[in-house]
């Protein structure tokens, strides 16, 4: 018999592993954390998306952070592969390198302009959400007063969708994000939330709303976040629990891994500490963050095979529901 500490090495190796959601330093030119890219490729993660840019930031900062990004890994393909289409996260992970795509939280980042999505897209980034936390000129943020969508929001997930670019709605109001999976012709995803029927927080969603994203064909990405797995826990097997809540609730073909995981600390609780009001239970940080780490990625499998889940079930979430978005939406 095959052991579990066997099984999940054997896991890790043979499956490909997708954490749909990573967030270095948002400082263009700076390159001090990038190194530590190496982490994820170390810990079993054979592709990654990096944010590049979220709705409190200037639209030209995300623009810089990105092409920044792109030049730093462009200058190492022996370690990195700059994500174009899906073959390249295949190929990537075949040579044993770890292939980078990247993400925006929020539309704030088109300052209005829609042909910026498609120029996005161009630079590698394949999904955005809709809003963060707070309102902004697409719909309504999950920490403000939701209204839903607006006209340009429309014409955002019109185009989100010609172009390729997956439509997000993590950070993104309720009456939004319902509003949403209505409209998309494509599935949608929760890029990295957690489910509320496990821990009650106004970032985590309801099961209303993974049910309809799961209707969309769509996956919830579950997040690392301390404080949105429970009391600041960031334990694998808390982040194991909500994988489960939602593989249970809508089908193991709906849920995957999205780690959320900060590297620069320090950035966060600065911009937590200037800008309280894009996160009003921002209290809750006042013990510190707590993370789920890349490294906790063999504990977090082993708990999930603890749970009597097949390997075709745990290929699913550990890569392969993320893929097949990828297939039904990339151009």
């Amino acid at each position: 018999m095959i052991s579990n500490n066997t099984r999940v090495g054997n896991l890790l190796r043979d499956t490909l592993v997708w954490d749909n959601h990573g967030c270095m330093p948002l400082r263009p030119g700076d390159s001090s954390f990038l190194p530590q890219l190496a982490r994820y490729r170390a810990s079993g993660v054979d592709t990654i998306s990096l944010n590049v840019g979220f709705d409190a930031l200037p639209w030209k900062n995300t623009l810089g952070v990105l092409n920044h990004f792109r030049e730093w890994l462009m200058a190492r393909p022996e370690e990195y592969v700059l994500v174009d289409k899906v073959d390249d996260v295949i190929r990537a992970r075949t040579e044993g390198k770890l292939s980078v795509s990247f993400d925006i939280e929020g539309g704030s980042s088109l300052d209005g302009e829609l042909s910026r999505v498609s120029r996005y897209y161009e630079l590698g980034v394949r999904w955005m959400l809709m809003a963060y936390n707070l309102n902004n000129d697409l719909g309504g943020g999950c920490q403000d007063d939701d209204r839903g969508l607006t006209p340009f929001g429309k014409e955002v997930v019109a185009e989100m969708n010609r172009v390729g670019m997956v439509v997000c709605c993590s950070h993104t109001g309720f009456r939004t994000t319902m509003e949403v999976m209505e409209l998309s012709n494509k599935p949608v995803i929760f890029s990295h939330s957690n489910p509320l029927g496990v821990w009650t927080h106004k970032r985590n969603i309801s099961d209303e709303a993974i049910k309809a994203c799961a209707a969309t064909g769509g996956v919830v990405g579950i997040n690392g976040i301390g404080d949105f797995l429970g009391a600041n826990d960031s334990r694998s097997e808390t982040f194991v629990r909500h994988v489960d809540y939602v593989a249970e609730l809508v089908g193991i073909e709906h849920v995957g891994l999205a780690l959320d995981y900060v590297f620069d600390i320090q950035e966060l609780e600065d911009y937590l500490a200037a800008h309280p009001e894009v996160f009003p239970e921002q209290h809750e940080f006042s013990d510190g963050i707590n993370m789920v780490s890349p490294e906790q990625l063999p504990e977090i499998v082993a708990g999930l095979v603890g749970l009597g889940y097949s390997d075709t079930d745990l290929a699913a979430v550990l890569g392969g529901n993320h893929l097949r978005i990828a297939n039904q939406c990339w151009t």
